[in-house]
């Protein structure tokens, strides 16, 4: 038995490791990529390492010509704004659902878990959007963001294992709805806020399409994402060229797979910065409010 114990634990760290290199190998890979010389790189062969390391390849991505610079500073803009709002807002709108002493309890609910099957369409929504006057302006990055029925209901879902006996004792002592909310359940709620508000945070800096549909016109509005979308367009469009305005991409040009992944890498590595620092909550805060007693 003891040695069937062990050779069971041999396969399965081989299979774990094999996971792992199959995880983390494509990552690797394009880091290499972006990392080596864009003319070298044509030759192939280029795994983990790069062969001819350099930096010019993210340098010309931010030389003068180029709108990375300012879609960047976008992202980020949309992503921390974003991600205030929509986890406050969201936060907000599930404290009524979990009071039961809140009358509209169920038809709220059930209206809320019905838009999670029904939706009216991209051209309502681009009607809608249009009709609030939000076509090439900042906020229209924000204000479809602020409420999401999954979220609503996971922080709901939590806020219901909170001991009801907490906001009682808090209302004998003259705190009123906003004191309890702020002051008990916001504290409280601390896993689960974390875990949508990396949720959030990558859905909001992942978007692209909201820019394409919505903020297209305007460039000082354009985000990292929708760039990064119009270089692999571009490259795919004229046959592996890659069509951005600067002097320093000449080189680049001859083999757009080094630049490709220079993009990637500044597009991935910011989530990448912020998940672990989230990680801890994000186990507890989906599954402390999955079960109740």
């Amino acid at each position: 038995m003891k040695k069937r114990k062990t050779i069971a634990d041999i396969m399965i760290l081989l299979f774990m490791v094999y996971i792992i290199v199959v995880t983390v190998y494509p990552f690797l890979n394009i880091l290499a990529k972006s990392f080596n010389d864009p003319i070298d790189t044509v030759r192939g062969g280029i795994h983990i390492w790069p062969r001819v390391f350099t930096t010019q390849n993210y340098v010309s991505l931010f030389e003068g010509g180029s709108n990375l610079q300012a879609a960047f500073r976008m992202s980020v803009l949309r992503t921390v704004i974003g991600t205030i709002t929509g986890v406050l807002c969201c936060a907000i709108f599930a404290f009524p659902l979990s009071r039961p002493d809140f009358i509209f309890r169920k038809p709220f609910t059930a209206i809320l878990v019905i838009t999670m099957f029904i939706s009216g369409g991209l051209i309502p929504d681009f009607l809608l959007i249009r009709n609030l006057g939000l076509i090439n302006n900042f906020w229209v990055y924000i204000i479809p963001w602020l409420i999401n029925a999954f979220y609503v209901i996971v922080i709901r879902a939590y806020m219901d294992t909170i001991p009801p006996s907490l906001q009682e004792s808090a209302k004998i002592d003259g705190a009123n709805d906003l004191m309890i909310f702020f002051r008990i359940i916001f504290p409280l709620c601390k896993p689960v806020l974390a875990t949508i508000a990396l949720f959030v945070a990558v859905g909001q800096w992942n978007s692209w399409f909201d820019t394409y549909l919505y903020a297209r016109g305007s460039e000082a509005l354009s985000t990292l994402q929708f760039e990064l979308m119009k270089v692999l367009d571009s490259a795919a469009a004229m046959g592996g060229q890659v069509d951005i305005h600067s002097e320093g991409l000449r080189q680049a040009r001859r083999n757009p797979e080094a630049l490709k992944m220079a993009i990637t890498i500044i597009a991935t590595v910011p989530i990448l910065v912020v998940y672990p620092f989230l990680q801890k909550y994000f186990v507890s805060g989906i599954t402390l409010g999955a079960v109740k007693e």
